[in-house]
């Protein structure tokens, strides 16, 4: 039995995708497998996924990395949520914040309580109910102590924004320190075995011959292995999400180091401001259909804080996913398994999300159809959850001022979808599926961020009595303000604990 293992292991393609899932497998697989990954520095990467969400605390625990130099190593910063400005209508800002909203009482969310105050004319904005909203409005940051369980301080959640070419580059110096064997090259030539069409090797143009037994795609959108050699075919969502385009670029900043990411609509799309220690990445994602390349360039530049850092670039994409994420002897990971617009900075968590479904499906040499059908199941699930959550943010709107909102805002959306916002609509319910990643607080600051507002509340708050409601409600949102003072700014506790060095 101790031979039935994959032994061999070959990742092609670098970059995020190729070096987180290069890290994770030295960590896991330890010296029983031989991990080699090829990549060409000619080729590049997309390099704009700078943003995450609390997910990656749990990718970079497990491999055992210490934040604070993660952070100096990355010239990162931390991430209590996103601000969305203009998406319900021109005016509008809301968070969707990580972690709880408010206090519950009893078996109750708060946010129905908070419903049926606001009714009263006596609630303020969702945003001063949860203490990482709260705090990102003010751009205070702390983690969070988890010695005083009573506090909202226990209840701060948080991700990171970081320079993802420096996260790649720390990733790889921890591959290799723990035997993954880089090769640099393009490939030539993928070979495959006669009988089944499973990958035998890759072939580079040097003329070396890589073999191994599990070939992980990360060529990013082209999908070297997964879909230019075995077809798996790709499912198509722009109609739904019909931005193809992000124009990319780098500037200088000249505002607060804020906690939190800012997604603004504008008016073929929505333009990114992810703010790190030495920077700021911008981008404007938009639809071709709407608008030019020429002019949605123009228009992201014509915005930008500080002056530029780069030549900017055009990135094009087809929103939607791969028919077939595991594919005989080939799992695709990061961009060449499909691409979701990283409009609630998605991007890095699916990367994270399949190496952790391939851990628990690690294949033995045969490859079983069965295994490979589930784990195709559970990615499939997970994609389609999130386009929904997207979706919603284009759909629950009510601008009409261009063709691009017009369009959206009166399409058809799945019905999966359509079902949760007439719940929603109705008495507020939110009801997380299964292992969906957008849990209940997720769509509730979403859809009442973007106006859409429920008919009601559960029924249960009317149990307690009104003065008690609202007593609760205003006492929530004393406390959080109180919080909120007594933290540090953001840019005060990096300065204190994971300051990057300066550049000469």
């Amino acid at each position: 039995m101790s031979e039935q293992r994959v032994r061999e292991v070959v990742i092609v393609g670098g970059g995020t995708a190729g070096w987180m899932t290069a890290a994770a497998l030295a960590k896991v697989l330890g010296p029983s497998a031989a991990i080699t990954l090829v990549e060409s520095e000619e080729i590049g990467t997309v390099g704009v996924g700078e943003a995450t969400i609390p997910m990656i605390k749990l990718y970079n625990q497990a491999l055992e990395l210490d934040e604070a130099d993660f952070i100096r190593r990355t010239k990162g910063s931390f991430k209590l949520g996103i601000e969305f400005v203009n998406w319900g209508q021109i005016g509008d800002r809301y968070i969707h914040g990580f972690g709880r909203i408010g206090q519950d009482l009893g078996t109750t969310a708060f946010y129905h309580y908070w419903l049926k105050a606001r009714r009263l004319g006596r609630a303020g904005h969702l945003d001063d109910y949860s203490i990482n909203t709260a705090a990102a409005r003010a751009n205070k940051f702390m983690p969070a102590l988890t010695d005083r369980p009573n506090s909202p301080l226990a209840d701060i959640a948080y991700a990171y924004h970081f320079d993802a070419a420096l996260y790649a580059r720390y990733l790889r110096e921890y591959a290799e320190k723990r035997g993954v064997k880089r090769i640099e090259g393009k490939v030539r030539e993928v070979q495959q075995r006669p009988d089944d069409g499973f990958i035998s090797a890759v072939v580079m143009e040097s003329g070396e011959r890589v073999s191994g037994q599990l070939f992980i795609d990360c060529t990013g959108f082209r999908g070297l292995l997964i879909e230019q050699t075995l077809k798996s075919g790709y499912e198509d969502w722009t109609h739904w999400l019909p931005c193809d385009r992000a124009a990319a670029v780098q500037c200088v900043s000249n505002g607060p180091l804020t906690p939190y990411t800012r997604s603004t609509a504008q008016e073929a799309g929505w333009q990114w401001r992810i703010p790190l220690q030495h920077r700021v990445g911008n981008g404007y994602v938009f639809s071709s259909r709407f608008i030019s390349e020429d002019e949605a360039m123009a228009k992201l530049m014509s915005r930008l804080e500080g002056e530029a850092t780069m030549t900017p670039k055009i990135l094009r994409f087809v929103t939607g996913k791969r028919r077939k994420f595991w594919n005989k002897n080939v799992v695709a990971i990061g961009l060449s398994s499909g691409f979701m617009e990283p409009l609630e900075s998605t991007s890095i968590h699916l990367i994270q999300s399949a190496i952790a479904r391939l851990t628990a499906f690690w294949p033995h040499p045969g490859f079983d159809a069965r295994d490979i059908e589930e784990f195709n199941a559970h990615s499939d699930f997970e994609f389609e959850k999130i386009r929904d959550f997207l979706i919603l943010h284009y759909h629950a709107t009510e601008r009409s001022d261009t063709p691009f909102w017009n369009y959206v805002r009166t399409m058809e959306v799945p019905e999966s979808l359509r079902r949760k916002m007439d719940l929603f609509r109705s008495n507020g319910r939110v009801f997380r599926q299964a292992e969906e990643l957008f849990a209940e607080p997720s769509w509730v600051q979403v859809m009442i961020g973007q106006r859409l507002l429920p008919e009601g509340y559960n029924a249960m708050v009317d149990a307690i009595d009104e003065a008690t409601v609202l007593r609760h409600v205003e006492t929530v949102r004393a406390v959080i303000g109180n919080c909120v003072q007594a933290m540090p700014t953001h840019a005060d506790f990096i300065a204190r604990h994971c300051a990057a060095p300066m550049a000469a």
